[in-house]
């Protein structure tokens, strides 16, 4: 199964969908999980509801997210580069010299560069110190254009999202390294977790609604919950790096981030599950977060949450995870809903 995720997990990557423009990737999951044998709707957000059905009345909620960090056009320059301002949290010093795509709103992709202003080592002194943000940097288009009238002229206008090329490999020793893991190798682990349910005829113990939601990396993915949903599992990238004790191998189960400390016996029957089916996890607390159970719990939802995922290294720049986490996620998953 994890082959399966991890090839999945490439081609949704493909898809350029930062947040505000999941038009081309929803259609894609959706047509996954109704390959699949599930029945799908959609709320006025974006956000895809798959449905499962389980032998209890109970509902849960499983979700991940598929829309991305990115940019958006600002404002068109005379010499016709781009000025940009960020969607949700990319580390922008990482942006520098990354390839690509402004997608207009009447349906034209161009590409281009994202480039410090200044750029070149042999005109610009600073080319190497000067700081990386974006008010200092600009997009390159790769068109004959020499002035802002050009650039309209291809039907590039301020409010045009720019998708950021995730550059994704699969390496033979089990490595995914890509921009976006966050969150798009949970949502084909979710995938995984319906192929499963459908190819071995198991049927969970509780009713399933899996929400892909849209707008997570601004902080509102699944504010809004169908009402039966009573607790909700946010399937998200886990976090690597100072104090933390998960790493690329783990599924990591989180106590506490910002918004505060997730439902103490969801996370304690993960914790339980993960030691009797021989998982390796982690349970880490991470300061600067926050999911879609957070969005839940603060738009008024009446439920109780829990957040776990696979260990991603170097988040909101250029990830790294691998197949271990993506198996280990997977089972405990599967061990909840059994």
């Amino acid at each position: 199964m994890k082959n399966y995720i991890m090839e999945l997990a490439k081609s949704i990557l493909e898809i350029d969908s930062p947040t505000g423009f999941s038009k081309k990737v929803i259609p894609f999951i959706e047509e996954q999980a109704t390959q699949l044998g599930y029945s799908c709707t959609k709320n006025e957000k974006g956000n895809l509801h798959i449905h499962v059905s389980g032998t209890s009345n109970k509902t849960i909620g499983l979700c991940a997210h598929v829309d991305t960090l990115g940019l958006m056009v600002r404002s068109i320059n005379s010499d016709g580069t781009l000025s940009f301002t960020n969607i949700g949290g990319p580390i922008i010093p990482t942006l520098d010299a990354e390839y690509c795509r402004i997608l207009t709103r009447d349906n034209n992709i161009y590409t281009g560069t994202i480039l410090a202003n200044a750029a070149a080592a042999h005109v610009h002194e600073e080319a190497s110190s000067a700081q990386r943000k974006c008010e200092t940097m600009n997009i390159r288009i790769d068109e004959v254009v020499k002035s802002k009238e050009d650039t309209q002229k291809l039907g590039i206008n301020n409010g045009d999202f720019i998708a950021i090329d995730p550059k994704t490999v699969l390496t033979k020793s089990g490595f995914i390294k890509s921009r976006f893991l966050d969150d798009k190798l949970s949502v084909a682990i979710l995938l995984g977790v319906l192929k499963q349910l459908k190819e071995t005829n198991i049927k969970p113990k509780d009713n399933i609604i899996i929400i892909i939601s849209t707008y997570e990396e601004v902080g509102h993915g699944s504010a809004y919950l169908p009402s039966e949903i009573s607790e909700l599992i946010a399937v998200d990238m886990g976090c690597i790096g100072k104090d933390l004790a998960c790493t690329e191998y783990d599924v990591s189960i989180c106590a506490k981030d910002s918004s505060g400390p997730y439902d103490y016996d969801m996370t304690s029957k993960f914790i339980e599950l993960a030691k009797e089916n021989n998982i390796s996890y982690a349970v880490d607390i991470y300061p600067y977060y926050g999911s879609d159970v957070s969005a839940a719990l603060r738009g008024g939802n009446n439920i109780k949450g829990a957040l776990i995922g696979p260990g991603v290294h170097a988040s909101h720049g250029m990830e790294r995870s691998h197949a271990s986490a993506v198996q280990n996620t997977f089972n405990l998953i599967m061990a909840y809903i059994k």
